[in-house]
């Protein structure tokens, strides 16, 4: 037997005992005791895509319909997406009779389902299972008839069952929050059982210590995973609130510190920068999750921790990735973006990332992981880290910043070491933002043995519009709003290309300022972005 294999059946007998030991079969109330309504808001649009039998998850559309249940296919994500009933929202937004009735047709036929795909027993499916029933109970069970509700609930408390003894997950990453969330709408929904909240509370304060780091970036360094793992603490506040039950003392603190997080991360016009598997997420939403969470206070200039560095002056903001890509095991939604930048003007997003599509095909997913998708630096057409599958290989070890401020201009010196295996190289790149925020300059430079071929990337949003000017040595970006700003550089050939943008759910063409440097040329580039008139 395997260190791997020995290590499957420890957990797999620790489980049985666990339940054995602690939880018999428990009593099955007619209803929830508490209510505990979903806080979040759904897409009407959705929910009408539902009725129709189809679920869109980030973008990826997938049919679900009654006994459709063991012919799901696509990525893991999109499964688990199916299986963890979130989409209930949805419905409950579009509020028709036929939006009621389709939420009870599913949950009758999945409760009725034997279900082939491990994913559905997955702690962190189970979880926003148990969360998502619960929480659209008086939408689409409370005037259900008696046998419907008495399944439902018998449902409720097995599952409980199964996911206490599955704690702590084996997925160290945000998903652990969301089985622990599960677990204590459970108890909450099924006060006579206090195991439930007692197992759960005792591993509450472990996870947020693993997942919140001090600067209160979450470990997995992607803004879309920060905001996930900041809704479902509101809602284990919320939960054990509502029985007033004591709050583990990480709680408050881990929140406070996760809003400041999230307020670095976010561009003017209200969504997320686009690092690590992130979309630009619902302007309203985010602030919904901000009021929710209560306290709040001014963006940070930097997630230390995190290694994200926020620049602003006068309407311009530029966000960096200038920090080590997340650890080994929580690293899933990472891209290979190293040093990428995004500057956006006022409520208009300029230089962006292309996106993230965590939900499609592997080709396409890794499409939009690697450098050349990111506004960066790349030699040879090699990523900065290695994509796979799960996360990443090879990568940088090693990021260097440093940081200064005076008189409301900005500096940024920053290098890794991402290219030193495959070519022996240090790529270093130089920031500046002037105290008005109408000029951007930038260096970028490898420093290696023998000199190497790259490209630097600058992509912009799709509503920028752009043109070659000066005998291709300067570009012409103008925003919507009419405001003007051109891009120049020195040291390597300028072209437009074409780009895509996956900000949002839907597919965006974009274009792309290239420069491209060469093997036997400088290895130096020198670039500024500046408003014109």
């Amino acid at each position: 037997m395997s260190m791997a294999d020995s290590r499957r059946w420890l957990r797999r007998a620790r489980r049985a005992f666990t339940r054995i030991q602690q939880f018999r079969p428990l009593q099955v109330p007619d209803a929830p005791a508490q209510p505990a309504r979903d806080p979040w808001p759904g897409d009407a649009t959705e929910g009408a895509r539902l009725v129709k039998g189809e679920l869109n998850v980030a973008g990826t559309i997938r049919p679900l319909r009654p006994g459709g249940w063991n012919q799901l296919t696509g990525q893991a994500m999109t499964r688990a997406a199916a299986h963890d009933f979130t989409w209930l929202r949805d419905l409950r937004a579009l509020g028709t009779d036929a939006a009621r009735g389709r939420a009870r047709t599913l949950v009758a036929d999945w409760i009725g389902t034997q279900h082939a795909d491990p994913l559905s027993e997955r702690p962190d499916v189970v979880g926003g299972r148990i969360t998502a029933w619960l929480g659209h109970y008086d939408f689409f069970a409370a005037s259900a008839d008696d046998a419907f509700r008495k399944k439902l609930m018998s449902r409720v408390a097995a599952d409980a069952v199964t996911l206490a003894a599955a704690l702590p997950a084996e997925e160290l990453d945000a998903r652990a929050l969301t089985a622990l969330k599960g677990l204590i709408a459970a108890a909450v929904a099924l006060p006579d059982h206090p195991a439930l909240l007692t197992r759960a509370l005792r591993f509450l304060p472990q996870e947020i210590a693993r997942q919140v780091l001090p600067d209160g970036c979450h470990v997995e360094r992607s803004p879309a995973v920060q905001l996930g793992a900041l809704k479902d603490l509101i809602e284990i506040r919320s939960l054990l609130q509502s029985i007033n039950a004591a709050q583990p003392a990480p709680i408050g603190s881990a929140i406070e510190r996760m809003v400041l997080g999230i307020r670095t991360l976010r561009h003017g016009d209200g969504g997320l920068a686009l690092f690590n598997g992130s979309k630009e997420e619902s302007p309203e939403l985010i602030d919904l999750v901000l009021t929710q969470a209560g306290r709040s206070g001014r963006a940070p200039v930097l997630l230390a921790d995190g290694g994200f560095y926020r620049l602003a002056a006068g309407r311009s903001l530029l966000i960096v990735d200038a920090g080590v890509p997340a650890p080994r095991g929580l690293d899933r939604f990472a891209h290979a973006g190293t040093l990428s930048l995004e500057l956006s003007v006022g409520r208009e997003r300029l230089i962006v990332n292309c996106g993230a599509a965590p939900a499609a095909s592997e080709a396409w997913r890794d499409a939009l992981r690697a450098t050349a998708a990111h506004s960066t630096l790349v030699i040879a057409d090699v990523n900065s880290s290695e994509l796979a599958p799960d996360g990443l290989g090879r990568r940088p070890e090693k990021v260097e910043v440093e940081r200064q401020e005076a008189s409301g201009a900005h500096w940024l010196e920053t290098s890794h070491d991402g290219w030193l295996k495959p070519f022996g190289a240090i790529h270093r790149r130089r920031l500046y933002m002037a105290e008005s925020g109408e000029d951007v300059r930038g260096e970028d430079a490898i420093e290696a043995a023998m000199p190497q071929a790259f490209t630097i990337r600058f992509h912009l949003h799709p509503a920028v519009t752009a043109s070659l000017q000066q005998d291709g040595e300067a570009a012409l970006l103008r925003l919507p709003s009419g405001s003007g700003w051109r891009l120049r550089a020195e040291g390597a050939r300028m072209t437009l290309e074409e780009s895509i943008y996956l900000g949002t759910n839907e597919a965006r063409r974009a274009e792309q300022v290239v420069l491209s440097g060469y093997a036997d040329g400088p290895q130096q580039v020198k670039w500024a972005v500046s408003k014109v008139g």
